[in-house]
């Protein structure tokens, strides 16, 4: 695959911290592309730099060495506002935890980045009921998340990552705070719902089990993709 028909392309990602004296090497040259429609498991152990490495695709940070190209663009090349832009038109994220806005409703969080990009708020509405459906949430739909299970809130958060359909979804450990039944089901909903609108995902996780139930396995181990 070249790195134009790739939805994200990495070429020699670097990442160094910096604890007094000490230069502390996370990411020390990471080369991987994931295509379209395109489930990546990003295996490794807790400290591996697999956060590190989500953080840099997702744009969240700067500080990082190497080439970004996110939907055919350079990271590097772009500013603030245009780095904005990219991460919401194209990018979906779910995190460990699910950081839903605690003073808004299940439905009302699926519908609020779907505003962002200009959807008008009836389609919005709707795409946010019928991803809250498809997760078995139809009747939480007014629900704020302190009235919600954790794996009815990590499924919240999982339809606000597809609610404007991105191109790429990046998972941090999705399903790593909830125990081993619900996370069976949040991952198998997720996968079927990413696979499903044609999204391609890198979900980083520490778990062999639910690695091997994508597309391909990737591991991180000592900064570098083995």
């Amino acid at each position: 695959m070249s790195n134009a028909e790739a939805v994200v392309s990495l070429r020699n990602l670097t990442r160094s911290f910096q604890q007094g004296d000490v230069r502390i090497d996370v990411l020390r040259g990471v080369d991987l592309d994931v295509g379209p429609g395109e489930i990546v498991a990003l295996l490794g152990q807790s400290g591996s730099g697999k956060s590190t490495m989500l953080q840099a695709v997702g744009l969240l940070e700067g500080g990082f060495g190497g080439s970004i190209r996110i939907a055919g663009k350079e990271a590097s090349q772009l500013d603030a506002a245009e780095r904005t832009s990219l991460r919401r038109e194209h990018l979906g994220f779910v995190y460990q935890f699910h950081h839903l806005l605690p003073d808004f409703t299940a439905q009302e969080n699926v519908v609020l980045p779907q505003l962002l990009l200009g959807t008008k708020r009836a389609e919005a509405e709707l795409r946010a009921q019928e991803l809250l459906g498809s997760l078995g949430l139809e009747h939480r739909l007014t629900h704020r998340p302190s009235k919600l299970s954790g794996g009815e809130q990590q499924r919240v958060a999982v339809a606000r990552a597809l609610a404007n359909k991105p191109q790429l979804v990046l998972a941090d450990e999705p399903t790593g705070n909830l125990d081993e039944k619900t996370s069976e089901r949040v991952l198998s909903e997720f996968l079927e719902l990413v696979r499903g609108q044609g999204s391609a995902a890198l979900v980083a996780t520490h778990n062999e089990r639910l690695a091997a139930r994508m597309d391909r396995v990737v591991r991180l181990h000592d900064g570098v993709i083995e």
